[in-house]
């Protein structure tokens, strides 16, 4: 069944008069927030997202991975039609009342137009992930060399402390594993297999979650995330988890 999102307002903000006048070069410079709420969600600089989560120095030196796995998911082109969803279930053996990535739906009656929108939401693979810091046995951690986060089945001891600390819902306490579960980025699977998509990018048939590399200024993901045209943002950002997980529409 599909998970409703919970009701969220979008805040109204007036446009800057005058803003015509303004070089377009200089508003760049500026930084200037566009500050859109959704799900959750704080749009951040239209400059670089990735400047606005953390310095590229800093980010650099503190995550340096390599590759550095992250998703972006463009929501205006999500249909809802949860294959994505049945996709990881098939991959991932996920049970029935279990989930890695869910499609939530919002409905917006006051819409001219479309009424509902949905939203993909996944582990987002926290560059300082609360749910790591948490753990009381390092049963869940950030894989050095891509840093995605893993789970180690033997050493956890289902006290779900991890669940609560995860700003995301992400996790479940999966039975037949004696364990908690969640989303790899389908490394276990695939990518360590050698294949280089995740099995909910590879099945969405409108091309909305784009997996790729963020170390790399080639790949696509990174293009994405730091071209200047469209607003791109995390989900609760007020987290400080600095989530690999990016959002935009188009």
């Amino acid at each position: 069944m599909m998970r409703k999102a919970p009701d969220a307002e979008k805040k109204l903000f007036d446009k800057p008069e005058k803003i015509s006048e303004i070089d377009r070069r200089e508003f760049l410079k500026m930084g200037l927030l566009v500050t859109g709420v959704f799900a959750g969600g704080s749009v951040f600089s239209a400059v670089s997202a990735v400047a606005e989560i953390f310095p590229y120095d800093t980010y650099r030196t503190k995550y340096p991975y390599k590759p550095h796995y992250c998703m972006v998911i463009r929501v205006d082109r999500c249909i809802g039609c949860q294959l994505c969803m049945d996709a990881c279930v098939a991959i991932n053996d996920v049970p029935s009342y279990g989930w890695r990535t869910l499609i939530l739906e919002r409905q917006a009656q006051k819409a001219i137009g479309q009424k509902r929108e949905f939203i993909p939401v996944l582990c987002n693979q926290c560059n300082d992930p609360p749910c790591v810091r948490a753990c009381p046995v390092i049963a869940t951690y950030k894989d050095k060399q891509n840093g995605i986060v893993m789970m180690n089945n033997k050493k956890c001891i289902g006290c779900k402390i991890c669940m609560a600390a995860c700003p995301y819902d992400a996790r479940y306490y999966c039975e037949e594993k004696g364990a908690i579960d969640k989303c790899d980025f389908c490394f276990e699977t695939k990518l360590s297999r050698g294949e280089k998509t995740t099995a909910c990018s590879e099945a969405c048939p409108a091309d909305v979650r784009v997996f790729g590399d963020l170390s790399d200024p080639h790949d696509r993901v990174y293009k994405l995330v730091h071209q200047l045209q469209k607003p791109v943002w995390v989900l609760k950002k007020e987290a400080g988890a600095k989530p690999n997980i990016f959002y935009m529409k188009g």
